[in-house]
């Protein structure tokens, strides 16, 4: 579970670190002299920083003790089939359409009933 959590930890790291990159590359002026090490420099640093945090992060025992519970809880938990999970989501979609549709024909109806009457 820490091995999954550093992982995604990572991916998110990395996805900040690209985006400091974008902006950096947008905002620093090209006619600095050290504009590429600024522009790769400060997200590495950001990297590195980050990365030593989720480490001492997640090997402090009550955050190990709280992985290792969530694990033997998400083994305990009773998925749904492929055929439950297809049936229930053409439930919902059914439904937020049938819903879309009624407050389309009750706003239309209020328009022209407002129209109407020279409300607006």
């Amino acid at each position: 579970m820490r091995g999954s959590t550093a992982v995604a930890a990572a991916v998110v790291d990395l996805v900040v670190c690209w985006y400091l990159w974008t902006l950096l590359e947008k905002y620093i002026p090209k006619e600095l002299a050290y504009k590429s090490y600024l522009a790769y420099g400060i997200p590495a640093a950001v990297f590195v920083v980050i990365g030593a945090v989720v480490y001492v992060y997640l090997n402090r025992p009550k955050v190990v003790d709280f992985l290792v519970a969530t694990e033997a809880e998400m083994k305990k938990v009773s998925w749904s089939s492929r055929s439950e999970l297809l049936g229930s989501t053409a439930v919902v979609i059914v439904t937020v359409v049938i819903l879309a549709a009624f407050i389309y024909g009750v706003d239309y109806l209020l328009i022209l009933f407002g129209r109407g009457l020279g409300l607006w």
